[in-house]
């Protein structure tokens, strides 16, 4: 029998891959390549000295120094009718020169629903957790919280 209502929160800290790799703003770019590369990740969260999360790369901002931009969307395009401009082609050989800022976060203490939404209206894929400082505990993907969900369901409703 299912049980009804809200299911149990879920912490981010709870979910997140802890042991996360970073790189700093004014690493060199074929690092971040070869570590993307090795590891099998789709981005790194980019850091200062302090480990204060100040950006993010991405496979998509790689792509997009090496020349391989997407396709403008339909979304891309009613951006643009209002005033805003499209991306541009992100060039340089340094983290800093290509990754993505501001970046969006999210506290290590937040549900996870909170870090679904985030991930859902920004159209991104993973998301650095922080704490109070904005210091990088690490790192929750849309797989993270998939497998969370996919967990607490099947403990939430299985028969007695």
């Amino acid at each position: 029998m299912k049980k009804h209502g809200r299911p149990a929160k879920i912490a981010v800290k709870d979910v997140m891959t802890a042991n996360v790799v970073s790189v700093g703003k004014y690493d060199d770019i074929n690092r971040v390549i070869q570590t993307v590369s090795e590891l099998n990740i789709g981005g790194l969260p980019v850091v200062d000295n302090e480990n204060h999360v100040v950006g993010i790369i991405s496979e998509a901002d790689i792509l997009s120094a090496m020349g391989m931009e997407k396709e403008p969307t339909f979304r891309d395009i009613l951006k643009h009718l209002v005033g805003e401009s499209l991306p541009e082609r992100k060039l340089g050989d340094i983290v800093g020169d290509i990754m993505t800022f501001p970046v969006v976060t999210v506290r290590f203490d937040e549900d996870i629903s909170v870090a679904a939404q985030a991930m859902h209206e920004k159209r991104i894929r993973r998301i650095p957790v922080v704490d109070a400082e904005n210091r990088l505990m690490g790192i929750v993907s849309r797989r993270d919280i998939i497998r969370a969900i996919s967990r607490k369901q099947i403990s939430l409703w299985k028969r007695p």
